[in-house]
């Protein structure tokens, strides 16, 4: 049964049931909802890159901090859509568009993603972008261009979310959730967990995404990727039966969700992704770089897929 209700108290009982247990009832949600066997999986391009006058601390495209990262605005079309024809050859099913942006400003840069989302559209793919904050009348226009889903994660929990971003409220990232919805575009969102908050704060998360009516479609849940030059450079990595722990409680409280494997994969191994999709993950992001952070390659991901006996959704049919 889906359920908006849930209590940041019923997800700690949750999360601290016995693992073996915790597993089997995630699996058991899992099993009603969707294929055992089968991983959905998206490529993300980065189409205008650097220079966010965000401060977000986990954010190496920040112009707040010094990472290195090379700066360009927005990608040429036929550089795009080669991207997405790869990607689509590869088995991608979704091709996600991402700028590092505060906020979609009309002009002459949105013209020109509404002209790659036309275009990615085109070849037959769902579009996802991820752009900042948007309103009603710039979420119309993706949906007319041919958008189906729009990330804009919560990060966090409401209570952490000063210790990570000044420059941006929570109330404003639920209005653009909300802009997104009204335009009938689908909703991907999650957030990071390992950016020094605590379980608390990792489950408060989750209640507040699983209170959203609708849930989102897609959950991604990310671990943070330390970035030199960040100020969550230095962080403690997250304990791996933590994460996997986190990815059950995603799958029981938001049943219909694609709950998504998205940064830190680099960092996670075979078993741990394994405990993941057995948690109730079913989805991950292709490719060798997720916008500006390393991420296992196509060989890699399906080498795994192979070793566990299952195998791309898109494949599958």
């Amino acid at each position: 049964m889906v359920r908006h209700d849930w209590t940041a108290e019923q997800l700690t009982e949750l999360y601290q049931t016995p693992f073996p247990d915790l597993m089997f009832r995630a699996q058991s949600v899992h099993r009603e909802n969707f294929s055992p066997t089968e991983v959905q999986r998206s490529t993300l391009l980065s189409v205008k890159t650097g220079g966010c006058p965000e401060d977000c601390a986990y954010c190496p495209q920040s112009a707040h901090y010094d990472t290195g990262v090379e700066r360009h605005k927005v990608l040429p079309k036929d550089v795009v859509l080669a991207q997405a024809k790869s990607a689509q050859r590869e088995g991608s099913t979704r091709f996600c568009m991402g700028a590092a942006w505060r906020e979609v400003k009309d002009g002459k840069d949105f013209d020109e993603i509404i002209e790659l989302v036309r275009g990615v559209s085109e070849l037959g793919m769902e579009v996802c972008c991820t752009l900042g904050m948007l309103n009603e009348e710039q979420a119309a226009r993706l949906k007319d261009a041919g958008c189906y889903a729009y990330n804009h994660n919560l990060d966090t929990s409401p209570e952490y979310y000063g210790e990570i971003i000044t420059t941006r409220t929570y109330e404003q990232r639920l209005d653009t959730l909300r802009n997104v919805r009204k335009a009938g575009i689908t909703v991907c969102c999650g957030g990071i967990v390992g950016m020094g908050e605590g379980t608390d704060d990792r489950l408060g998360l989750l209640a507040e995404l699983a209170r959203q009516d609708p849930h989102p479609e897609s959950v991604p849940i990310n671990m943070l990727v330390r970035v030199d030059g960040t100020p969550l450079e230095n962080e403690t990595p997250v304990d791996p039966i933590d994460f996997v722990r986190l990815i059950a409680v995603a799958r029981i409280v938001m049943p219909k969700s694609y709950v998504r494997l998205s940064a830190g994969r680099t960092d996670m191994s075979d078993e741990m992704q394994a405990l993941c999709f057995l948690a109730g993950a079913n989805s991950i992001f292709a490719g060798e770089k997720l916008l500006t952070t390393p991420n296992p390659g196509e060989t890699h991901d399906r080498a795994l897929m192979k070793k566990l006996g299952m195998r791309f959704r898109e494949e599958a049919h």
